[in-house]
């Protein structure tokens, strides 16, 4: 039987415990999950490429079977490339599920690569990386929003 590899990747820009729930919950159920920090060129960053990766890598160290890599392009066309059996992606509300649901229609359709959409845990609905950019660009402390070690790295590049 082969190893069944999943896909997920944002921006993390940067990284939130409601990130790492999604990819904690994956790597329950896949053999190996592959974490990219993507670029979105549509999305203004706070940190550098270099920061999100190790902030990312931080996040996951824990997990096993959870690597971390940075891309860039379709996400599928990587998937592909990998071997990858799916994507794996989050919604935390219906705007989100309707966003995920068009790219992963789009995804079957062009790459032949299924997705698979994680309900987020109601503790996380209203956390999201740019209400954690805003509290860090008014000073306030972020670190309870933030997966351990994760703040230390942030604060480099503050």
């Amino acid at each position: 039987m082969s190893k069944r590899i999943a896909v997920t990747a944002g921006t993390f820009d940067p990284v939130t415990l409601g990130h790492l729930d999604i990819i904690t919950r994956a790597a329950a159920l896949f053999d190996e999950v592959v974490v990219g920090v993507f670029e979105n060129p549509a999305k203004k960053k706070l940190f550098s490429l270099e920061t999100r990766f190790a902030a990312l890598t931080k996040a996951v160290e824990h997990l096993p079977n959870v690597r971390t890599v940075a891309g860039e392009g379709f996400l599928a066309e990587y998937a592909v490339s990998i071997g990858a059996c799916a994507l794996v992606k989050g919604a935390r509300n219906g705007t989100d599920f309707e966003y995920e649901k068009i790219q992963a229609d789009y995804n079957k359709l062009h790459f032949g690569v299924e997705t698979l959409l994680l309900v987020s845990d109601t503790r996380f609905d209203v956390l999201s990386s740019t209400l954690v950019r805003e509290k860090l660009r008014a000073g306030e402390d972020v670190s309870a929003y933030l997966p351990k070690g994760v703040a230390e790295i942030l604060a480099k590049e503050i």
